[in-house]
């Protein structure tokens, strides 16, 4: 499980050393350290960073179905609360504790890169979340001012055109 090359419990300087003892050093004998005992130190060591690494890896999926296990609660309660609030209509004392009790937005599923799914974290509230950095955008106007082709020249134009007509059809 432990990966030697990438994360190694034991330094370059000391591998060096071990290389040293196993090779030029293999027949010599120094009171309390020889190669032999070298690596039995060097495998208690590794031994110890193969718990370690056991033990995160336990501690991470002990921690993954605890997150699951709260969603699971929180939207469990998130429907109770709603029935409850349903259920309170008619009694306005009740109806008020309910409403005092303001439960987070589930988070959504998100994948994460090495392939498993991960909860991300829940929605902010209005006034939990933080404040948006920035120009606020520009607002679109709902409707122009005039209407196509009725700019105030052409609305000038429209009722001098009206009333022409009008004295030709009281003249005829």
């Amino acid at each position: 499980m432990f990966d030697v090359t990438e994360n190694d419990p034991i330094s370059p300087a000391m591998r060096a050393l071990l290389e040293v003892f196993s090779t030029d050093l293999s027949e010599v004998k120094f009171p309390d350290v020889d190669a032999e005992v070298l690596e039995e130190a060097a495998g208690r060591v590794t031994a110890q960073a193969e718990a370690v690494a056991q033990a995160q890896a336990a501690l991470e999926a002990a921690r993954q179905a605890l997150g699951e296990s709260q969603e699971a609660l929180l939207q469990k309660g998130q429907r109770a609360l709603a029935y409850a609030r349903v259920f309170a209509e008619e009694d306005a004392a009740l109806s008020t504790k309910l409403e005092s009790i303001s439960l987070p937005k589930a988070g959504r599923k998100v994948a994460r890169p090495d392939g498993g799914v991960a909860a991300e974290a829940p929605a902010q509230n209005d006034e939990t979340a933080p404040k948006r950095r920035g120009r606020p955008p520009k607002s679109r106007p709902s409707a122009p001012l005039f209407a196509e082709g009725s700019s105030p020249e052409a609305l000038a134009a429209s009722e001098v055109a009206e009333a022409s007509v009008a004295v030709r059809t009281a003249a005829a």
